[in-house]
């Protein structure tokens, strides 16, 4: 049952930027409110269609503070691509953007200057998360660390409530994950990887849980899609990122929030839509 709530009730934002996203965000609620009128000025509950990058997102999260006055905790979820190196990060996993060494959980990849040697320097630093979110990620992190975590359960259950999200919107199986060398690159436009090379994949040995892993650290976030192996590594090495995306690096300056990523890719040319 729908339930009529007021705007000055919610105190929590969640910010998607693409429709798939938005997609999934809906069918994990426990609760759906009826849709609330919103602030002549705030036109989106979600990232326009057909428009993303950091601009756009920054754009949205000024407008949601217009129809939310009360926000306490935002969020911006959705899909990223994986850097995976020393941490063993797969397809299903999931990234939460927290503060590492010098970077505030979100570093702006293409913002600064690039050295001879092809080094990235940064020439400034992002707001970090809202520390009550921070502490949030701690006592989670614990709590993941002692029992595990329930993604696996509310992956497989959001099928079974939502029938017509079986098709698109199921884990295809550990067999779809595969992981090219960071010097091959995808032949051609084909749509799939039935004609790359199986001798190019990485090697990796089984997990003993076929569940999702969270990890904890560095998101890399820039207006472009990252999709070349040897930038990805070089990036993940230079400053330990564990993930890339578009959205949240200008959004944190202007709406701090905590950034989570889901992992649909390994930011190279081999990306699959399934």
């Amino acid at each position: 049952m729908l339930a009529v709530m007021l705007m000055e009730v919610y105190t929590v934002g969640w910010i998607c930027a693409l429709h798939a996203e938005l997609t999934v965000a809906k069918a994990m609620l426990d609760e759906e409110h009826d849709r609330l009128p919103q602030d002549l000025a705030d036109k989106n509950t979600c990232l326009p269609a057909g428009v993303i990058g950091t601009i756009s997102a920054a754009a949205v999260a000024n407008r949601m503070l217009l129809t939310f006055p009360s926000l306490r905790l935002r969020l911006m979820v959705g899909i990223g691509g994986g850097a995976p190196g020393e941490r063993d990060i797969r397809l299903g996993d999931v990234v939460a953007g927290i503060p590492s060494g010098p970077h505030r959980a979100v570093l702006q990849y293409d913002f600064g200057k690039t050295i001879r040697n092809g080094e990235l320097i940064t020439t400034g630093s992002l707001n970090r998360p809202p520390d009550v979110l921070l502490t949030a990620v701690n006592i989670l992190k614990s709590e993941h660390t002692l029992r595990g975590n329930s993604l696996s359960t509310s992956v497989k259950e959001m099928p079974t409530r939502f029938p017509l999200l079986r098709k698109d919107f199921s884990y295809p199986g550990f067999q779809q994950d595969t992981l090219y060398e960071a010097e091959y690159d995808h032949p051609g436009d084909d749509a799939s990887c039935e004609r790359c090379q199986s001798a190019r994949e990485v090697r990796r040995e089984p997990r003993p849980s076929p569940d999702p892993v969270v990890h904890y650290g560095l998101i890399a976030s820039g207006n472009q899609v990252m999709k070349h192996g040897p930038t990805r590594n070089r990036i993940r090495r230079d400053h330990k990122v564990l993930c890339f995306e578009m959205e949240a690096a200008s959004l944190m300056d202007e709406f701090p929030c905590l950034v989570i990523r889901g992992i649909s890719d390994y930011s190279d040319s081999h990306k699959n839509k399934d």
